[in-house]
């Protein structure tokens, strides 16, 4: 991996995607885009704007308030009008929300309740997002709507009104939006390569770190108003390797289904493993090591034992949901691998890696079993999440609405099941 799709890793932004896209070319130029964009950009301000234009609309879930404050404020009326806004943002929501349910109606009902089109940044929505949804609302800057419309044929509002729909926080919630995305469009798995890379290298791309070297070495303009995830999306990308990654991403679908079947079925063990192991991905292999025929790693048993051990060893560690830390254990998992057992074909490694999830996480009739070793931790990490969300509901950034959802959100957790302590 280079040192810049480590960095890219890191500080993955939060590009949402996925609509019914395909890898043309966007509509729009660089420099038009770039121009308009510099004008709509987060602003930085002490205190957010008294005034608000507002006007609800009736969606097929229900009344939705969408709202614009500080329109006066920052100037919106000198160059738009207020309710041509508000109603064009509504048949927008209006659009997606009937692709949602044609793409994914195990989603189920959509409850959003707020839209709300925030032109400065918050501890709500920060500068390097495109939006936020969470407790019945969605946020999103007027430069998201704009690369949204232009670019991304209303990927990143599909995206975020899946997160709606979602029961719980985390990896697990973003692995789900994002596999709706790579169904839509192959350049949004490539650009959300850390949920999807290991599965798609051993199972159906095996170059696959080619193209990824090769899509995100193209230069980008970094004075530019334009987000470089942006800039990769609508450059020029070599279309053979594009339609390689369609096809994997078409082979994936009944993986990416059971991801969704996995999370809405297990939102609790989803989010405490994927947090617990620092594996973003673990669903998704979960399923494929599950699903799939993998291939032999060509190393004697009492390897594969010596190696299992490892990894048992670095799964099962706690300090991620204990002590707050961000370890991947997989990767820790593969150093110790090829340190103590001199494993050095990262093929190899990949492929023991998957018969462990295999024999770790399968279930009756082979199908996933997400099974918790740690209950004590589980519970502990269930309560600080909810805390947490108590803490964002006292938030002066939260409206009305949000604090209630936040109640609803926690009683409804309240509701699942939860393994009791022996």
């Amino acid at each position: 991996m280079t040192p810049f799709r480590i960095w890219f890793a890191v500080v993955l932004m939060v590009v949402s995607g996925g609509a019914e896209a395909t890898a043309a070319s966007p509509a729009i130029g660089f420099g038009e885009l770039d121009r308009i964009l510099s004008s709509h950009l987060p602003l930085r301000v002490d205190s957010p704007p008294q005034d608000s234009l507002d006007q609800s609309f009736a969606m097929d879930d229900g009344e939705v308030l969408f709202r614009i404050p500080g329109f006066r404020t920052y100037g919106c009326a000198e160059c738009h009008e207020g309710s041509e806004l508000l109603k064009r943002a509504a048949d927008r929501v209006r659009d997606v929300i009937g692709k949602l349910k044609h793409l994914q109606p195990e989603a189920g009902p959509i409850p959003l309740r707020q839209y709300i089109i925030q032109s400065w940044a918050d501890e709500l929505l920060q500068p390097r997002q495109f939006a936020h949804a969470t407790f019945d609302t969605i946020r999103v800057f007027p430069r998201t709507i704009l690369i949204d419309e232009k670019v991304y044929a209303r990927a990143t509002h599909l995206h975020e009104l899946l997160h709606l729909t979602q029961s719980f926080l985390g990896h697990a919630n973003e692995l789900e939006a994002y596999a709706l995305n790579a169904r839509s469009d192959p350049r949004f798995m490539l650009l959300n390569f850390p949920y999807f890379a290991d599965v798609v290298n051993v199972f159906y791309v095996p170059d696959l770190n080619r193209i990824l070297d090769a899509f995100f070495a193209r230069p980008v303009r970094d004075n530019a108003s334009v987000p470089r995830e942006v800039q990769w999306y609508m450059d020029p990308y070599d279309p053979i390797a594009l339609e390689t990654i369609r096809l994997a991403v078409e082979k994936m679908q009944p993986l990416l289904e059971e991801v969704g079947r996995l999370n809405r079925r297990f939102p609790l063990e989803s989010a405490y493993l994927s947090e617990q192991t620092g594996v973003p991905s673990l669903l998704l292999e979960i399923a494929a090591a599950n699903r799939l025929s993998i291939p032999p790693a060509g190393v004697s048993d009492s390897v594969r034992d010596e190696a299992f051990a490892i990894f048992d060893r670095q799964m099962d560690n706690l300090d991620n949901t204990s002590l707050g830390r961000k370890v991947d254990r997989k990767q820790e998992a593969f150093l110790w691998i090829a340190s103590q057992l001199q494993l050095n074909d990262p093929q190899q490694r990949l492929r023991l890696y998957f018969d462990y999830l295999k024999k770790k996480f399968s279930g009756p009739e082979g199908r996933p079993s997400l099974r918790i070793s740690d209950v004590a931790d589980f519970q502990g990490f269930i309560e600080r999440k909810l805390t947490e969300v108590v803490q964002m509901a006292e938030s002066p950034a939260m409206t009305l609405l949000e604090r209630q959802a936040t109640i609803r959100f926690i009683e409804d957790i309240k509701t699942l099941p939860i393994p009791a302590l022996p």
